[in-house]
């Protein structure tokens, strides 16, 4: 199967939670020392933004659509911080980079996308959403115990929620989420350690991870696929295991947009 070059602006998030257990703001300085300070291609853009803080992300985009064009949006950012902690808005922190951040990104470069032939959007979620039903009552884990894997999976199919009401709503662009398999990157050993420990050797690696990712960005088979699916090795595959009970209604979709619409337009 070969992919075919495309004229894109091909964009990938990192959240400044994702391998650090605690950051500072001498990390994005840090961060900025280990990059190349050259590419060997005039057209690779570096854009370092913190998705956690929403007013940081409406600015990016606001600046970004000024110069860029885009064809594909990938959204790789993902933290999973598993003691409570909020962000400098009073958000928490795994809702603020997982669901907020995604929505206000998203949303912001939908116009951007819709003006470009086959435009595309990625979203990288886990099969770890498969546990969760979308629960809008408590996005950000004021109310019950915090489990920090639980947080991360409710966000995970928060983000499938959203790339399916996203299909819906702007047909001119491809959305689709996908589960990358159990990868071993610094997200998992750092945040998961125990669970890495167990799967060692059994873990795919980045590459493999990104195979599904760079397939629905770029290969001319996948848009033909229905918009909105949820994808595992270049294939579609259920949101739901049978008999879970993890199905939503129209109107908690609903109500989980109009929260979120309400927060981004807080910090607009």
């Amino acid at each position: 199967m070969s992919l075919h070059p495309r004229t894109s602006s091909l964009m990938s998030w990192r959240s400044k939670s994702l391998e650090e257990p605690s950051w500072s703001p001498g990390g994005t300085a840090a961060l900025e020392k280990q990059l190349p300070s050259r590419s060997p291609s005039e057209n690779i853009f570096l854009h370092i933004v913190d998705l956690s803080d929403p007013k940081t992300v409406w600015k990016f985009v606001e600046n970004f659509k000024q110069e860029h064009t885009l064809n594909v949006l990938i959204n790789n950012a993902g933290c999973m911080v598993n003691k409570r902690e909020l962000t400098e808005d009073g958000l928490e922190k795994n809702f603020a980079t997982n669901t907020l951040g995604v929505y206000v990104l998203t949303t912001a470069l939908i116009p951007v996308l819709e003006k470009e032939h086959d435009p595309r959007v990625i979203t990288v979620s886990s099969g770890g959403m498969l546990v969760q039903k979308l629960n809008t009552d408590d996005l950000q884990s004021e109310r019950t115990a915090f489990d920090g894997t639980m947080v991360y999976a409710q966000n995970k199919r928060q983000q499938v929620v959203l790339m399916e009401r996203w299909a819906r709503a702007h047909p001119a662009i491809h959305f689709s989420c996908m589960h990358p398999g159990w990868a071993d990157t610094p997200g998992v050993r750092l945040s998961m350690p125990g669970f890495h420990a167990r799967l060692g050797a059994r873990l795919r690696s980045e590459a493999q991870g990104a195979d599904t990712v760079l397939w629905l960005a770029l290969a001319p088979t996948a848009a033909v696929q229905p918009s909105g699916s949820f994808f595992q090795d270049r294939k579609p595959v259920p949101t739901h295991l049978p008999f879970a009970r993890t199905s939503s209604s129209p109107a908690e979709e609903e109500k989980l947009m109009e929260i979120l619409e309400e927060l981004a337009q807080r910090f607009k």
